[in-house]
């Protein structure tokens, strides 16, 4: 697995096995959420990981982003995962999607630089979402 953590209640990944989930139930994880959808190659079956979360005994969210495809109720969504029990792990098919959610959760919160260098320590680019993140943050106030 391919951990990066962005906050210390937070870490994003690439794709997950059902098998990891209980090594990650026992590293503390309390949240899996997944942002893969089915349909993408190599995804898991969303159920398949529900059930391996349930039998960890963590919380599960599947909040489905389909590249380029953001909503307000993903974001909402993803928010509301990250205000569950924690700390939690999201992934998608690289932990970018995964980190884009948290950022856009993000706006309004912590500042544009704060979150842009966070993501960077864990290597993901999010320059290209800064309009978004300014949007979101102006509709905040």
């Amino acid at each position: 697995m391919d951990l990066r953590q962005l906050t210390p209640n937070l870490a994003v990944s690439p794709q997950i096995d059902p098998e990891d989930v209980a090594l990650l139930a026992q590293s503390g994880f309390k949240t899996l959420i997944n942002n893969r959808p089915d349909e993408e190659s190599g995804a898991v079956d969303h159920d398949v990981m529900a059930k391996a979360a349930a039998d960890a005994g963590m919380e599960y969210h599947y909040l489905p982003f389909q590249p380029g495809q953001i909503t307000s109720d993903l974001i909402q969504g993803f928010a509301v995962a990250l205000d569950g029990a924690k700390p939690a792990i999201a992934y998608c098919r690289s932990g970018n999607r995964s980190t884009i959610l948290w950022a856009l959760a993000q706006s309004g919160k912590l500042s544009e630089a704060e979150v842009l260098n966070t993501a960077a320590q864990a290597g993901y680019d999010l320059s290209g979402v800064v309009p978004l993140m300014r949007s979101l943050a102006g509709a905040s106030r």
